[in-house]
């Protein structure tokens, strides 16, 4: 019995494994059949929603970003790089900027120039670099081989050629205004000439393009600025009325002496005679008086008789301070005019050495004066004798000229 059972089981398993192989194997083709091409099988469908229109768009839509995205982070290096390299000068060049120029202006100009390679190259690095507000007017000073990364941030900084005009202290307003006037880097009219002792002499720096009428502006901004400072800290017991006294005293301490160390010394002397209600008697005054703001001519010579003038600046003939100012005076002489010395002097007079020789009485000033005297007739003495030893050593114009050897008559 197990014997047939066993036999079964294995015809069962070979009848079952040779009906797969029937299933699987494909049915023989006849000859025609074979010759006949094997159909291709249909591709897969795509689904609506990838072949929705939205969904192309889209797709077109992101292929130009990126590709757009590529081309200018390309321009963008590529820019950069050109921006910031060494530039085609090939010499330092003086370029100006006036005010009021637009970026497109600059980027004209100094491309004529030559200071860079492409206009739009240069407003495109000045914007990217979010500058184009900030460039400044002047005249700048490029160097060689200057990139335009180093010019724009030179205009940023405002780093142009920086001119000066030093304003020398006991001008008068209008000398003041002429030598502005005789500058040829500043630009534009005079509008007025200030009125006297409203500006304050330094030097004051600007650049090409700056107007005249703005550098008074500063003068005489800095003055008041200065002028309020002094009078506050000015001694107690001046007898002066207002601030405006405190400028007329120092025009003429200004105009008396050109020495630092004097100034106090001299402003000591008119402090003292204003205290005892004496007349200053100062020349600087007289000659204001007959010449303005003009000046007095240098080869004019005051006598005695404008002494005696009648002007109402010849302190000679008023009492206490002129009507105003006789100049423009300096820091150092508004400082010694509020805070003078404490002296009793009430005279000076030259000592022949750039200063002046000072006096407490009539006396002693009246011996100063008596050497003034003896070394100015000692100078002019002196002056005679090396002019007269000069015209002994220039030849007689009468005399005939010297004849050479070659040029002897025969004897």
């Amino acid at each position: 019995m197990s014997d047939m059972r066993g036999d079964n089981f294995g015809s069962d398993a070979d009848v079952l494994s040779a009906r797969l192989v029937s299933a699987n194997r494909t049915a023989p083709k006849s000859p025609s059949e074979a010759l006949q091409p094997e159909s291709v099988p249909p591709p897969p469908q795509r689904s609506r929603a990838v072949r929705h229109p939205l969904v192309v768009f889209m797709n077109f839509m992101l292929t130009i970003v990126i590709v757009t995205g590529v081309v200018l982070g390309g321009g963008l290096i590529v820019g950069k790089m050109q921006f910031e390299r060494d530039g085609a000068l090939d010499q330092e060049r003086t370029i100006p900027v006036q005010r009021g120029e637009g970026l497109s202006e600059i980027a004209a100009t100094l491309q004529r120039e030559g200071a860079i390679s492409s206009k739009w190259l240069f407003i495109a690095g000045v914007w990217l670099n979010q500058q184009q507000n900030a460039l400044k007017a002047g005249e700048y000073l490029i160097p060689a081989h200057a990139s335009m990364s180093e010019i724009m941030d030179a205009m940023v900084e405002g780093k142009s050629i920086v001119y000066a005009v030093t304003i020398p202290e006991g001008l008068t307003s209008k000398q003041i205004v002429d030598r502005l006037l005789a500058d040829e880097v500043l630009v534009g009219e005079i509008t007025e000439i200030p009125e006297e002792g409203t500006l304050l002499p330094a030097r004051y720096d600007f650049t090409r393009g700056d107007t005249r009428q703005n550098i008074l502006a500063r003068m005489q901004r800095e003055r008041d600025r200065l002028l309020t400072d002094v009078w506050a800290r000015r001694a107690s017991d001046l007898p002066l009325q207002n601030i405006n006294e405190l400028v007329v005293l120092a025009s003429i301490v200004e105009k008396e002496t050109a020495l630092a160390d004097e100034r106090s010394q001299v402003a000591a002397v008119f402090i003292n005679r204003l205290r005892l209600n004496m007349r200053l008697q100062t020349d600087p005054t007289v000659i204001y008086g007959l010449f303005g703001g003009a000046g007095k001519p240098s080869d004019y010579v005051l006598t005695r008789a404008d002494l005696e003038k009648e002007t109402p600046y010849n302190t000679y003939r008023i009492d206490g301070l002129p009507p105003g100012p006789i100049a423009n005076p300096g820091a150092a002489s508004l400082e010694a005019v509020a805070n003078p010395s404490r002296t009793r002097d009430l005279f000076f007079v030259a000592d022949g050495s750039g200063g002046h020789a000072f006096a407490e009485t009539y006396e002693e000033h009246l011996r100063n004066v008596a050497r003034w005297r003896e070394f100015n007739a000692a100078q002019r003495a002196d002056q005679a004798a090396a002019e007269a030893a000069e015209a002994e050593a220039l030849p007689d114009p009468d005399a005939p000229l010297a004849l050479s050897p070659e040029e002897e008559p025969a004897q």
